[in-house]
C-alpha cells in the first residue's frame, strides 16, 4: 500500500507546490514552525498564551516519544530516490529509522494541544499540521504509514497532557459590601497616622495629605512610638470620627487593628511597598480614596487576629496581633520572593509560571517543618493561610476579589507520603498541584498551630516572628469598614 501511494505521489505534475511543500518540510525540521507559531501566540495573553504552552509541552512529549523510543523500536528503511521525481526528492535525506514520523507527530501534537484550549485556533492550525504530514510523503522523507503513525502518537501525546497545566480557574470578580460611614467634607474628623519609614522613599507625605484632605488632622509616627499604641490613642481622642493611616500593611494592620476596637472606619493611603491590603480595597490612589472619605463611601471588610505564644509553656509570652492579607509557616515567604524576583526578571512570563518556576526551585531545595494543625501532627513544607479566598488556586496566589467572605485560606504542602518531593515537584512540573496527594487546600474561620519540637518561624503579612511556640489564627466576618472608591464605580 506504501509503495502504490508514493507512485502515485509521483505522478503529481510539476507546480508551484513543489517548493512550497519542500520550505514546509524544513521550516518543521526540529520544530520551529511551532515555536514559531507559538511565540505570536504568546503575544495575546489568556487563552492564546495558554493554548501555545499547552501545544509546545505536546510536541516536547511527541518529539521525545517518537525518537528515543519509536525509531528505536521500529527501524525502517526510507523511501529510495528512485521512488520520486529527483526535483521534489528531499536532500539530504535523514538517516534514522522512517518509522514513525517525528515531523507528523509533532505537528499533530502542536494542533492538537493548542486545540484543547483553543479549539478555533485548533482548527486554523490543522490544516497547516496536515500539510506538514503530507510534505513527509511528497518529498520522499517517509513513507505514508510513517505519516499516519507519527500523526496518531502527536494526538496520543496532546490527549495524555489534557490534564496537565488545565485551564485555570477563573479569578471571580471583585465584589464588595457598602457599609455605612460618615461623610468628611474636606476630611474633618479624620486623623491620620503617617510612618515615615514606610515605603522605598521614607518620606513625609503630609503636605500631600493636606492638598488632599485639608481639614484632616495627621501625626506623624516617631521612631520611639508603637504604632498600635499610638493608634488606640488617636482611636478615643475627642472629636475624632475616623482614622486614616499613610504606611505599608504592618502600619495599616495596627491601625485597623484600633477602628475596629472603636467601630471607626478607616482610609488607607498607600505608602508601603507592595501595599497589598490597598490594592483588594482599591486605594492605591490616594486621592480617590479621600474624594471616597469626603462622600462617606465605605465597603465592609473581615479582619484576622492572630494571637501567639513565645517561648516556654512554663513562662509564655503572649501578644495579639492584626492579619490584614496572609501569614505562613515553612517555605511561603522564600516562594514567594522568588516568584517576584522571577517576573522582574522575565515580565514577559505569565504569572502561573512564575509561580511554578519559584516553586519547583523552592521545594528542591527546602527542608520540611513539623508543626501540629488543629490537634494533628504533620509533617509539611508549607502552610499559607490567606485573611480570605486567594487566587490564582495554587502555591502563590496573587490576589483577592472578595475581602469579607467570612473565610481563612487554607493551603498546605504535606512532606509525609512516599516520594513526597518527588511527587510535588512532578506535579508542579505538570501544573496538576492542586490535585496532587502531597497538596491539600480548605477553608475555616479559624486554625491553631503548635510547635513540635523547633519553635516555628511565623510570618503575618511580611513580618517575620521566630521563637512562636503556640498561634490561633482565626478571621472576624465584617470587623471593620474602610473607605474605598470602589463604592462610587457600583
Amino acid at each position: 500500500m506504501d509503495v502504490a501511494l508514493v507512485e502515485r505521489v509521483a505522478q503529481l505534475p510539476r507546480g508551484a507546490w513543489d517548493p512550497s511543500l519542500s520550505w514546509l518540510t524544513r521550516a518543521a525540521t526540529h520544530s520551529k514552525l511551532w515555536i514559531g507559531v507559538a511565540g505570536v501566540l504568546a503575544l495575546k495573553k489568556g487563552n492564546p498564551r495558554r493554548a501555545a504552552a499547552h501545544g509546545l509541552l505536546a510536541v516536547a512529549l511527541a518529539s521525545a516519544g517518537v525518537n528515543l523510543l519509536g525509531k528505536r523500536l521500529l527501524p525502517r528503511a526510507r523511501p529510495h530516490p528512485e521512488s520520486l521525481p529527483l526535483h521534489r526528492f528531499l536532500h539530504p535525506q535523514p538517516t534514522s529509522s522512517s518509522l514513525p514520523s517525528g515531523h507528523s507527530a509533532s505537528a499533530a501534537a502542536f494542533a492538537t494541544g493548542v486545540g484543547l484550549v483553543s479549539p478555533a485556533l485548533g482548527v486554523a492550525l490543522a490544516p497547516v499540521a496536515a500539510a506538514v504530514a503530507y510534505s513527509r510523503v511528497h518529498t520522499g522523507a517517509h513513507w505514508p504509514s510513517d505519516v499516519v503513525l507519527g500523526s496518531a502518537c502527536g494526538v496520543g501525546a496532546a490527549l495524555a497532557t489534557r490534564s496537565w497545566w488545565t485551564r485555570a480557574e477563573p479569578t471571580p470578580p471583585h465584589t464588595t459590601t457598602p457599609a455605612p460611614a460618615p461623610a468628611l467634607p474636606a476630611g474633618e474628623g479624620l486623623t491620620v497616622l503617617v510612618n515615615p519609614a514606610s515605603g522605598p522613599g521614607s518620606s513625609d507625605p503630609s503636605d500631600e495629605i493636606r492638598e488632599w484632605l485639608p481639614g484632616a488632622s495627621i501625626h506623624v509616627l516617631r521612631e520611639d512610638e508603637d504604632a498600635s499604641e499610638v493608634s488606640r490613642s488617636l482611636a478615643t481622642s475627642p472629636g475624632v470620627r475616623a482614622l486614616g493611616v499613610w504606611g505599608g500593611d504592618g502600619t495599616v494592620g495596627a491601625v485597623a487593628g484600633a477602628c475596629a476596637a472603636e467601630g471607626l472606619p478607616l482610609a488607607v493611603l498607600a505608602g508601603g511597598t507592595f501595599n497589598h491590603f490597598a490594592r483588594d480595597v482599591d486605594s492605591l490612589d490616594a486621592a480617590r480614596v479621600a474624594e471616597a472619605v469626603m462622600s462617606g463611601h465605605a465597603i465592609r471588610c473581615d479582619l484576622g487576629r492572630v494571637e501567639l505564644q513565645r517561648g516556654s509553656p512554663d513562662s509564655p509570652e503572649e501578644s495579639d496581633l492584626v492579619m490584614l492579607n496572609t501569614a505562613s509557616v515553612g517555605l511561603y515567604p522564600n516562594l514567594v520572593r522568588r516568584r517576584d524576583h522571577i517576573m522582574r526578571d522575565l515580565p514577559w512570563l505569565p504569572k502561573r509560571g512564575a509561580g511554578a518556576l519559584a516553586a519547583l526551585r523552592t521545594f528542591a531545595l527546602s527542608s520540611p517543618t513539623t508543626v501540629t494543625i488543629d490537634g494533628t501532627r504533620r509533617r509539611i513544607w508549607t502552610l499559607f493561610v490567606g485573611r480570605g479566598r486567594y487566587w490564582p488556586r495554587d502555591l502563590a496566589p496573587l490576589e483577592r476579589p472578595v475581602v469579607d467572605d467570612g473565610a481563612l485560606d487554607l493551603r498546605g504542602v504535606s512532606a509525609r507520603p512516599r516520594l513526597a518531593r518527588l511527587r510535588l515537584l512532578t506535579a508542579l512540573a505538570t501544573g496538576t498541584v492542586e490535585r496532587s496527594p502531597v497538596a491539600r487546600e480548605w477553608t475555616a474561620r479559624s486554625v491553631t498551630l503548635e510547635s513540635s519540637g523547633e519553635p516555628l518561624v511565623l510570618a503575618v503579612d511580611g513580618e517575620v516572628m521566630t521563637g512562636v511556640a503556640r498561634v490561633e489564627l482565626r478571621v472576624e466576618p465584617g470587623a471593620l469598614t474602610v473607605y474605598s472608591p470602589q463604592v462610587a464605580k457600583g
